[in-house]
Parts: C-alpha cells; sequence; structure tokens
C-alpha cells in the first residue's frame, strides 16, 4: 500500500481512514512541531547537508554536540555518528574483523552485524563447545539489544559461563533498545556489567530518535581506530543539522519517552494477554501469533506492521505502538484484541 504522506497513528489508504500501528518511530518524533521546529532552526543554520568528510581541515561544531549528547545518553566513554545505523554496523564489523579469531551471533542478528562464518553463540541451548574450550583466543559475539520476536533484552549472563582466556568484545546493535528501554531510553549499553574486553553498541537513529543518521559507542580508543578508517574518512557524515538536533532536543527526547512509557502501562493495564500475543509494558512492540488476529484488526481499520524480513520467511506481524497514540487508539485496539482472546 501507498500513503501521500507520513504514516503517525493514522493514515489514508484509497480515501479512507485507518489506525495505523506500524513503523519504528517509537516517540513520534517526525510529525512532532516542536522537534520539527528545531530539526528546521538548524538547517537554516548547518544547510540540508554537509558532503565533506569528518576529517576534513574545516570542522563543524555539530558534531561535537551531538556525539558528546549521545555518549553521555548510552553511557560509553565516546561516541560517533555516521550516516546510517547500517553503516555504523559494518564500519564496526569491518575493523573487528582484523581484530577476531572467531565470531559467534545469536540467531536472526541485524544483517548491520551479520559476518560470513560467524558460528551460533548456542547449539541446542547450550553454548557453542567453542567457547568453552582451553584454547586462548580473541573473539566478538554479535547480537541485537532486543532480538526480533522478543520484548525483552538479551540476558548476558552467559558471559559468565565463558572462561577468561577468551578475549570478548560484545558488539550490540540497539536499533530497536536505544531511545526505549533503559533510564531514560539510554538502552542496555550501560547496563552490561560483565568482564569482558570490550563492549560496542551500534544504533540506528532513525527510528526512536527520529533523525536519519547512525552511532557507534564505546571506548574512546576504539572510536578513535573508527575515525582513522578509510571507509568513515572518505564518506560524508551525518547531516549536521540533524545532530545538533539531537543535542538541542534532549528535553524532547525525554518527554516523549515519559509519554510512551505511559502508554504502555496503560495497555498493561486493559489487555488480556493469552498465546496469541507477545506483549511485555516496557517495550513497544506487540507480536500477533495468528494471521488470522491481523486480518480482523484490518477489517477494524487498523493497519499494523506486516512483511517478510528475508524472502523464504513468514510474515513477522507487530503492532507498534508510538508516543502519539492516544487513549481511543489504545481502547479500540486492545478491545479487538480481548475479544479475539476469547474466542481463541
Amino acid at each position: 500500500m501507498i500513503v501521500e504522506q507520513f504514516p503517525d497513528r493514522i493514515i489514508e489508504i484509497d480515501q479512507e481512514q485507518y489506525l495505523y500501528f506500524g513503523g519504528t518511530a517509537y516517540l513520534g518524533l517526525p510529525t512532532n512541531k516542536e522537534f520539527q521546529d528545531l530539526v528546521i532552526h538548524n538547517i537554516r543554520t548547518w544547510g540540508t547537508t554537509y558532503g565533506s568528510s569528518r576529517t576534513a581541515n574545516v570542522k563543524l561544531s555539530a558534531y561535537d554536540s551531538g556525539e558528546k549528547f549521545l555518549a553521555s545518553h548510552i553511557g560509553s566513554e565516546d561516541a560517533v555518528t555516521v550516516s546510517s545505523g547500517m553503516l555504523a554496523g559494518k564500519l564496526v564489523i569491518d575493523l573487528m574483523k582484523k581484530q577476531t579469531d572467531c565470531f559467534f551471533h545469536f540467531n536472526d542478528t541485524h544483517a548491520a552485524i551479520r559476518i560470513e562464518n560467524s558460528l551460533p553463540l548456542f547449539e541446542n541451548k547450550k553454548l557453542n563447545d567453542r567457547l568453552l574450550d582451553s584454547k586462548s583466543e580473541k573473539i566478538t559475539i554479535l547480537t541485537d539489544g532486543v532480538p526480533t520476536f522478543e520484548t525483552k533484552p538479551v540476558d548476558f549472563s552467559f558471559l559468565k559461563q565463558i572462561p577468561n582466556h577468551k578475549e570478548i568484545t560484545l558488539i550490540v546493535d540497539e536499533s530497536h533498545s536505544f531511545g526505549l528501554i533503559g533510564k531514560n531510553g539510554s538502552g542496555i549499553f550501560n547496563s552490561i556489567h560483565f568482564p569482558i574486553k570490550r563492549k560496542i553498541m551500534v544504533s540506528s537513529l532513525g527510528k526512536a530518535f527520529g533523525l536519519t543518521g547512525g552511532v557507534i559507542g564505546g571506548d574512546t580508543a576504539f572510536i578513535s581506530q573508527i575515525k582513522e578508517m578509510e571507509v568513515f574518512t572518505s564518506a560524508a557524515g551525518m547531516n549536521p543539522a540533524f545532530v545538533q538536533t539531537l543535542f538541542d532536543a534532549s528535553g524532547i527526547y525525554a518527554k516523549q519517552h515519559q509519554k510512551l512509557l505511559d502508554t504502555l502501562k496503560y495497555i498493561d493495564s486493559i489487555l488480556i494477554q493469552n498465546n496469541n500475543i507477545k506483549f511485555d509494558k516496557d517495550y513497544p512492540l506487540i507480536y500477533l501469533l495468528s494471521n488470522q488476529l491481523v486480518e480482523n484488526l484490518k477489517a477494524e481499520k487498523i493497519i499494523i506492521a506486516s512483511f517478510k524480513y528475508t524472502k523464504d520467511a513468514e510474515p513477522l506481524n507487530r503492532i507498534v505502538v508510538t508516543a502519539n497514540h492516544l487513549k481511543e487508539d489504545l481502547d479500540k485496539l486492545v478491545s479487538i484484541l480481548n475479544e479475539f482472546n476469547s474466542r481463541f
């Protein structure tokens, strides 16, 4: 289906209005007037784009402002922005290829941090034997912060089982957790406390944070290595008007994050949960396990996210709740879910 304006809480299809519970604008920022005004102001200051290398002799203060905000919000020593979350992941993977003997991954890790010849972290629900053997080596573990079809962050307690002669770097894609969970939407990076060599986060900023771009967060030494990579130095950076907006919009992010938490708390108070849905009051995605329920919602003029991540996969059906949804939107949605759940 094709729509003619940004799909916020209401979209129009064939001249009919539908409630929309899809997309990834979790904090409702793309249509938030206060946020838009900041973006417009910063475009007037910094232009619509800046196609120069970040290492050019003329440097823009916007990057310092936005990246300091991001590092503080993430809880990392340092952070750097790039033009997309996908590029953030690819830069980190390319750098770690030179510093890793073996990669391991959770199932269904996002394409941004996938690499050929990576081994599954778990086999038959147990840690891969190679992680437990006597060989000293450098390993890198790849995971999403909240895996696809899950509503809770990854449990990293398995790291305690890996012997200390394995030098561990943990790379976490937080595109669907940064801005959403953790204190003030800080994500999960700062809550990971295990004796590992290094932890790195990458994330799109085009979801919760409402701006086209990506971020890499980690220790200063690692971020310095990223900034020395040829792909980084030869590419234009994230739009400086957007990077400045990250800094300027810190209060808006906090306000919208609280609105989202209140919305989720309300859903939790009225939703009858059963095996047809997967929902957690701290996370804005509701997964549907019944294709019939998707059709029932559409018949009641509610459109959700329903698509295939890969060509041969089953459709991924999820309800996306944002800070912009109104109480009456939620009442209608939940009444349909509860009615369906009472019959099946």
